[in-house]
C-alpha cells in the first residue's frame, strides 16, 4: 500500500500528487494537517515519519521518502513508463532549471513557516510579502520560458516542470493576489495544464481534508 502524508494547500504534497496521477499510481491519502494543533507536522508521531516535520512524505516500496522532487525523481526512476523528464540531458537540464527556479528561489520564501515569522515576529504583511517573493520570481520564470514552452513548460509534453509550476502560480494567482495578465507564458501554459485530469484531481478542492 502506498501512502501520501499531504495537506491539501500544500505546493510541495500538491506536486506529489500530480505526478502519482500523471503515472497512474493509486494511493492512499493521510492528511497532515499544518495549523491545527499547534501543526500536526510537529508532533512526535509524525516526526517518526518525517524527522524534518514537513510534507509531503511518501511510503512506497517498503521505505518513507521525504521531500517532492526526490519523491518525484524517485517515481520517475522507478516507474519510467510514463516519462516525466525528457530523454536528452540538456533537456533534462532545462527542465529541472524550471524546477529549480521555483523550488528554491520562490516556494521556500513564502512557505507557511516564512508567512508565519513575517507577520507573528516582524509584524509585517504576510500576503504582500508572499505577493513580491512570487513576482520577482515570475519575472524571470516568465523569460526563460519564454526560450521553452510550447503547449507546456517545456515543448508540447507534460514534465516536472508543469508539476512544480502549476501548484505555484494557482496559488498565486487565486491566493495571494499576483495579476495573471502581467504573466503570458505562465498563463498560456497554465491554461493547458488547467484541463488535464491529473492537474484537476490534485487540487487542494478535490482533496479528503479540504476546508475554505
Amino acid at each position: 500500500q502506498i501512502k501520501l502524508y499531504s495537506f491539501f494547500r500544500s505546493t510541495c504534497s500538491w506536486r506529489v500528487r500530480i505526478a502519482l496521477n500523471l503515472k497512474g499510481i493509486k494511493y492512499e491519502y493521510l492528511p497532515i494537517h499544518l495549523v491545527k494543533e499547534g501543526g500536526q507536522q510537529n508532533s512526535e508521531e509524525y516526526k517518526k515519519i518525517n524527522p524534518r516535520g514537513h510534507v509531503p512524505a511518501l511510503f512506497i516500496d517498503g521505505q518513507t521518502l521525504i521531500e517532492s522532487l526526490p519523491i518525484i525523481e524517485y517515481l520517475e526512476e522507478t516507474r519510467p513508463e510514463i516519462p516525466l523528464l525528457p530523454k536528452n540531458p540538456r533537456d533534462r537540464a532545462v527542465v529541472r532549471a524550471i524546477c529549480e527556479i521555483i523550488n528554491a528561489g520562490i516556494q521556500p520564501l513564502q512557505n507557511l513557516s516564512v508567512l508565519q515569522k513575517v507577520e507573528n515576529e516582524l509584524n509585517g504583511d504576510k500576503m504582500k510579502w508572499a505577493k513580491d517573493v512570487i513576482e520577482k520570481g515570475f519575472d524571470g520564470l516568465e523569460q526563460f520560458i519564454a526560450n521553452t514552452k510550447g503547449k507546456y513548460c517545456f515543448g508540447d509534453t507534460i514534465t516536472m516542470a508543469d508539476i512544480v509550476l502549476a501548484p505555484q502560480a494557482i496559488g498565486a494567482f487565486t491566493r495571494f493576489g499576483v495579476d495573471r495578465t502581467k504573466y503570458p507564458n505562465i498563463s498560456a501554459v497554465m491554461e493547458n495544464l488547467e484541463k488535464e485530469q491529473a492537474f484537476i484531481d490534485a487540487l487542494p478542492q478535490n482533496q479528503p481534508d479540504f476546508e475554505k
